[in-house]
C-alpha cells in the first residue's frame, strides 16, 4: 500500500523548494540588473545626455551654411544621443548582448538620404557621445562636446571668410552675351558656365559664382544694355562639381 499523506507531503515540499529557488533567482537577477542601473543613474545619463545633444543641434544650427537648415534634423541629432545612452548602458559588459545589439543594427537601413557629408558626421558625433554618456563617462562627454564643438565653429568662421557660391540665372537678348561675358570677367574672379537655353523670344544662360558678401553681381548684370533681368541663387557644391 502507498502512503499517500506522504507522497503528498513529498509533491508539495518539491514543488515549495522548487518555487522559492525561482523566486530567488528572479530576486537576484532583479537585485543584479538594478544595482546597475539605478533610477536616479538612468535619469542623470538621460539628463546628461539631452544636455550634449542640445548642444551638439545648437552647433549644427550655427555653423550649417546649406540652402534650407531643417529642424527636424537638429531634433534627430538630440534623439539620437538619447537613445544611444540607455542602450549602451543596458548592453554594459555583456559581450553576448553586445554581439547581439550590433547584429540588430546591421540590419537597420536608412531611407532618407544624407546629402551633405557633414551631416553623416554630425550623426556619428551625436552616437558617439551616447556611447560615451552609456559608459558613465559624463566628464569626458562634455569635454569631447565642448571641444569639437569649438573646433566646428573656427572651422565655419574660417569657411565663412571665403566666397560663398551662387548661381546667377540671367534673361538677355542673344546679342547682349559678349557684353555679360566681358562684365563677368571684370568682376567676378571665379565663374563657371553651367547651362545656355536660347529660345525665339531671347536667351537664358545660368553661370556659378563665388562672390563676396559686399559684391551686387544683381545690380553689375542689369547695367549691362540687353539684359531683362538677373536671379542669384544661394547653393551648396562639392569642390566646384
Amino acid at each position: 500500500m502507498y502512503d499517500f499523506a506522504l507522497l503528498s507531503s513529498i509533491n508539495t515540499d518539491g514543488l515549495t523548494s522548487t518555487g522559492s529557488n525561482l523566486t530567488d533567482n528572479l530576486t537576484a537577477w532583479a537585485n543584479e540588473q538594478m544595482a546597475a542601473l539605478t533610477p536616479a543613474n538612468v535619469a542623470w545619463s538621460i539628463f546628461c545626455a539631452l544636455l550634449v545633444g542640445l548642444i551638439i543641434s545648437f552647433v549644427y544650427k550655427r555653423c550649417y551654411r546649406g540652402v534650407l537648415y531643417s529642424p527636424s534634423f537638429g531634433i534627430t541629432l538630440v534623439l539620437m544621443t538619447l537613445v544611444t545612452t540607455p542602450v549602451v548602458m543596458c548592453i554594459g559588459s555583456n559581450v553576448a548582448l553586445s554581439m547581439g545589439m550590433v547584429g540588430a543594427l546591421s540590419i537597420v537601413r536608412f531611407r532618407t538620404a544624407v546629402k551633405d557629408p557633414l551631416d553623416t558626421a554630425y550623426m556619428f558625433w551625436a552616437l558617439t557621445m551616447g556611447i560615451i554618456l552609456g559608459a558613465g563617462m559624463e566628464i569626458i562627454a562634455f569635454v569631447v562636446v565642448v571641444l569639437v564643438g569649438a573646433v566646428m565653429f573656427l572651422l565655419s568662421v574660417v569657411q565663412f571668410s571665403s566666397p560663398n557660391a551662387y548661381l546667377l540665372v540671367l534673361h538677355y537678348d542673344e546679342d547682349a552675351e559678349y557684353d555679360i561675358t566681358q562684365e563677368l570677367r571684370r568682376s567676378v574672379k571665379y565663374r563657371r558656365l553651367r547651362s545656355k537655353t536660347v529660345t525665339r523670344g531671347g536667351a537664358e544662360m545660368t553661370y556659378e559664382v563665388r562672390l563676396d558678401a559686399k559684391q551686387d553681381i544683381v545690380s553689375i548684370m542689369l547695367s549691362v544694355e540687353g539684359v531683362h533681368d538677373a536671379t542669384l541663387v544661394a547653393c551648396q557644391t562639392e569642390a566646384g562639381t
